[in-house]
């Protein structure tokens, strides 16, 4: 099908909550690289919003569904699910986590953590302590419950009221944390790195202190790993570059490598708080969702992708600081890994974004000045030396 045709078949039957989209198709990919339904060669440095970590097709992902598929595909969690148990098993072992609840992604990992840490405190006669506080710019999903949790007013006010009871406190402001603690707060829940508000990193300092206050207050802290967890900032999880453990963290996106799946982990101590019946999901922890699971960790930890991302982030990193002397409207570079951000002191990010996608370079955009780099885990020197090489030739476009 041609190119048009989709858009229009798109702008007819399709809800229109994209607007008006990227003008490109993409049909099929292989490694880095995505071809489009005229042919042409793109290097993807997006990677799906930071979800194709292993890149696209890899062999061993492939392998995996397909087998997977050509067996069971559904079976409902009424009955024990080998390939549940089994990545549940190497998510424990590899993170603080000692209990695994898989859903079908970020948000619905998201709502199961709300609702874990307001279980929790329940079961313990707290009934009051159902406030959680959370952190401006944050994004947690867009349900109800995880728009609420979202502190970007932009995200709240054409569905005003949401679910109450939930505060915003500025990011790496422990003062203003304490501030708002009261009898009814339950729980901290923070991103280790911002994502979709700008790749804002919390200071060491910062989440060393959260983890301080929550324990003063007998709260719970629970961290949004969705974007930032399974090798991308350089290191499996984000919490591991902080020397803190949360009690509850979520994850999704690369999970998967591209199939839809979210994880809800938790220490014991928590996770006790759900009883049969207390939680549940028709398709979450299907055999398919966590054969993909599985092939996916499998990939990761046995060819130290997170080793990777560190590596080729600061390569990255350094590359881009250069490019930041030459071009002083580059105000900032930032982020860990491979989840990068670049801002702008001129509202020109969507124009660079659109200008490297002629030249067949794919990487997101954040508002109107922040550029946003979240290559698979598999990228190396060269494609990053290619991709500059191309921003570069832009970024001097604008200069003049």
């Amino acid at each position: 099908m041609q190119l048009q045709e989709i858009i229009e078949l798109d702008k007819k039957y399709y809800m229109n909550t994209f607007g008006n989209r990227v003008p490109v198709c993409f049909q099929y990919g292989k490694g880095i690289n995505l071809w489009d339904t005229e042919g042409k060669k793109y290097a993807d440095f997006f990677a799906g919003i930071a979800v194709s970590a292993l890149g696209h097709s890899h062999p061993r992902l492939v392998s995996a569904i397909k087998g997977q598929a050509e067996k069971l595909i559904h079976c409902s969690s009424l009955y024990y699910i080998e390939q549940q148990a089994c990545l549940a098993k190497i998510l424990v072992e590899n993170s603080c986590a000692d209990r695994v609840f898989f859903a079908n992604s970020g948000a619905e990992a998201n709502e199961g953590a709300i609702k874990l840490a307001k279980m929790y405190f329940s079961k313990k006669g707290m009934q009051h302590r159902h406030e959680i506080i959370t952190l401006e710019k944050s994004f947690h999903g867009r349900t109800l419950a995880t728009l609420a949790a979202t502190g970007q007013e932009k995200y709240h006010k054409p569905l005003a009221p949401l679910t109450p009871r939930f505060s915003n406190v500025p990011i790496n402001d422990l003062d203003a944390l304490k501030k708002v603690i009261g009898e009814s707060t339950c729980a901290v829940m923070l991103e280790p790195i911002q994502g979709e508000s700008g790749i804002n990193p919390v200071t060491p300092e910062y989440i060393r202190g959260v983890r301080e206050i929550c324990d003063e207050n007998g709260l719970l802290l629970i961290f949004d790993e969705v974007q930032c967890g399974l090798g991308r900032t350089g290191r499996l999880f984000g919490y591991q570059h902080f020397g803190v453990e949360p009690d509850i963290f979520t994850l999704a996106k690369a999970l998967g490598g591209g199939f839809p799946i979210g994880a809800l982990c938790a220490k014991d101590f928590v996770a006790q708080a759900f009883g049969p019946g207390d939680h549940g999901s028709t398709f979450g922890g299907n055999p398919l969702a966590c054969a993909a699971g599985l092939a996916v960790m499998d990939v990761l930890l046995n060819e130290n992708l997170a080793g990777n991302a560190e590596k080729m982030g600061s390569y990255f990193m350094e590359r881009l600081g250069a490019l930041k002397t030459k071009y002083p409207f580059i105000r900032e570079v930032r982020g860990k890994g491979l989840l990068i951000g670049v801002e702008l002191s001129v509202n020109k990010a969507v124009e660079v974004k659109d200008a490297l996608l002629e030249k067949g370079y794919i990487i997101g955009s954040i508002g109107a000045n922040i550029l946003r780099i979240t290559p698979p885990l598999i990228i190396t020197a060269t494609d990053i030396d290619d991709m500059l090489s191309a921003l570069d030739e832009v970024l001097e476009g604008i200069n003049k």
